[in-house]
């Protein structure tokens, strides 16, 4: 699904002067993905309702993003199934055609809460990982318990596991984010990331006991 998309994943996009300031573009993405995330009721998830939640929070007309939200949602996290429809809201004014059809609100997919994951720091991480492996695979599942013992003893490392997964995955470096597996990161030089991962694939050797004595 990923070749299909006419853009990119952009959350993790620096200006090449500012290597740590995010462009417009990954600003906006990662505003819809909390958005969408945070659930809220539907009128606030509709292409309009993001465009005015973020566009009070940068002071602006919402009208001024309306065009760039409309784009990130209809070329890139729909196509990439990082983002889903819903439903519909009826409309009570507009052509009868319209009103009939009604106005799509959106929420995030498993793959789009992976996504969040990797965007919305340590706040709020317990209840995404959560969601996230509610829905998870049984093979995704035997990552589920390390990484909530590890959410609890250092949240900051595990944040950074899902940020170095997703950043990958953006970067090309693995093709699929689904289904989550950490192996996938073998190949990557990443020093800190080879650190982590040797981490992670030691202690899921360790035996029942031996995971409760070392946490």
């Amino acid at each position: 699904m990923k070749g299909k998309s006419k853009g990119k994943l952009a959350i993790f996009d620096t200006f090449k002067t500012k290597d740590n300031d995010l462009t417009g573009e990954a600003k906006r993405q990662r505003a819809i993905i909390t958005i969408l995330g945070t659930g809220g009721n539907p009128a606030q998830r509709t292409r309009t309702g993001i465009s005015q939640k973020i566009a009070k929070r940068q002071k602006i007309a919402w009208k001024n993003i309306y065009s760039g939200i409309f784009r990130d949602l209809d070329e890139i996290l729909l196509p990439m199934e990082i983002a889903e429809e819903d439903g519909r809201l009826p409309l009570q004014r507009g052509p009868k055609a319209l009103q009939e059809k009604g106005i799509p609100y959106y929420h995030l997919t498993k793959k789009g809460i992976l996504v969040g994951l990797a965007i919305n720091g340590i706040e709020n991480m317990e209840l995404q990982l959560k969601e996230f492996f509610s829905k998870a695979d049984p093979e995704e599942k035997e990552f589920e318990k390390i990484l909530m013992k590890f959410m609890t003893s250092s949240p900051n490392f595990t944040y950074s596991i899902f940020q170095k997964y997703v950043k990958a995955f953006c970067e090309d470096k693995i093709s699929e984010l689904l289904p989550f597996d950490l192996t996938k990161l073998k190949d990557l030089s990443d020093e800190n990331l080879i650190i982590q991962k040797e981490i992670l694939t030691a202690f899921l050797k360790f035996t029942n006991p031996e995971k409760k004595e070392a946490t």
